[in-house]
């Protein structure tokens, strides 16, 4: 039977032993791994679809314009970006041959008022005397060939007075020819806007696009208040597009902010010029462009709203694994644990949770990172924490 003496230090040995062994689990241990963090509250969560490439701002109302007749400019009273009304003058051709024609077209029209006037006086006084005529044949005080005479000379000044009215017309018409002629040596804005762009200079000669030939405007006339994104969105998500839905818009050039705007057309057909991704065009308006002087040709993306939940519990949509997981960071243990959820609507941003997580836990948005899995060791980043 071994001594006391014997006993104690088989004891200490291994007691020894242990805390060796110990000492290396400890060393050896796997370390933390380090996860970016987010925590879950309460939010606002839209659902959306987006376009599948860059859409282009354009103008509802613009207008290329050019001469429908070749000539030299004479006036050119605006400038690019001038701010001009409907009817405002923009370039006029050298015309002073047709306003010779207009003039001389107006005094024709003076003359056959004139001659109207005479013929229609001349008439007047001819039935007049017809009239006298038929009395006193019926008082037997002029003959039958007298009032004959003067019947016939009724009726023909009577026809030679509607001639005159008629002549009067062809003058009238006349002279809508030849003011007609003058516009076509005017241009003139069709809509408030503003100038974009002019090719042309005072005294240049200008001649009318050959047809199918498409060369650059004159002057291109642009409404910037009404502004829209024409956008192609998958035939996936195109279903559930409708005219009047609200709509998020961005601009590259206008990082981080987002504008508000609403459907106002949606394609009756499907663009199949890649066959392997077919898409339906959607036009998307701006609301108040003007605040932001925005202008057409920006690149622009369009999310369409399709639902909208309000006060719900959300998490970033990056923190959720497909199959609706989430990876929970139980910061008292310092391990990582998965989570079932159920999910509700959704976007690139966040998440709806419908069930299985609660305010104030911690899911893990680094879940591409090494060692990031269920039952982990972990700690979290100290500058990761977000709402």
């Amino acid at each position: 039977m071994p001594s006391r003496a014997t006993t104690r230090r088989i004891v200490l040995a291994v007691f020894a032993l242990a805390v060796v062994l110990a000492g290396i689990g400890w060393a050896t241990r796997p370390k933390a791994v380090r996860v970016a963090v987010a925590s879950v509250q309460s939010g606002d969560v839209a659902a959306t679809v987006s376009n599948t490439r860059a859409g282009t701002v354009d103008a509802c109302n613009r207008a290329r314009l050019a001469p429908p007749l070749g000539g030299q400019i004479a006036r050119l009273p605006v400038r690019k970006g001038d701010a001009v009304k409907k009817g405002d003058v923009l370039l006029e051709l050298w015309n002073d041959d047709v306003r010779a024609q207009v003039e001389l077209q107006g005094r024709d029209r003076v003359a056959a008022d004139a001659r109207t006037r005479e013929a229609c006086a001349t008439a007047d006084v001819a039935v007049r005397e017809a009239k006298r005529a038929a009395r006193l044949l019926a008082d037997r005080l002029i003959s039958e060939e007298q009032a004959e005479r003067a019947a016939g000379e009724a009726e023909s000044r009577t026809a030679a007075c509607s001639a005159a009215r008629e002549n009067a017309r062809v003058a009238d018409a006349r002279v809508d020819v030849a003011r007609a002629n003058l516009e076509r040596t005017i241009l003139r804005a069709p809509f408030d806007g503003v100038i974009a762009e002019i090719n042309g200079e005072l005294g240049e000669f200008v001649t009318p696009s050959p047809v199918g030939v498409p060369t650059p405007p004159t002057v291109d006339v642009v409404d910037n208040s009404c502004l829209y994104i024409s956008a192609p969105i998958d035939e996936v998500d195109a279903p559930a597009v409708r005219a009047g839905q609200r709509a998020r818009i961005t601009l590259d050039a206008f990082p981080g902010k987002q504008f508000p705007g609403f459907v106002r057309r949606v394609a009756p057909y499907v663009l199949d010029a890649e066959k392997q991704a077919r898409t339906v065009e959607i036009e998307a308006e701006i609301e108040n462009p003007q605040a932001s002087n925005l202008l057409p040709g920006y690149s622009a993306d369009v999310e369409v709203i399709l639902d909208t939940r309000t006060g719900v519990l959300r998490v970033p949509t990056q923190a959720v694994i497909e199959g609706g997981r989430v990876l929970l960071l139980d910061e008292a243990a310092g391990v990582l644990r998965r989570r079932d959820v159920r999910i509700g609507v959704a976007n690139w941003e966040h998440t709806e949770v419908v069930e299985g997580l609660q305010a104030g836990d911690l899911v893990v948005l680094s879940l591409d990172r090494e060692g990031v899995v269920d039952g982990a060791r972990a700690a979290r980043e100290l500058s990761a924490a977000r709402p």
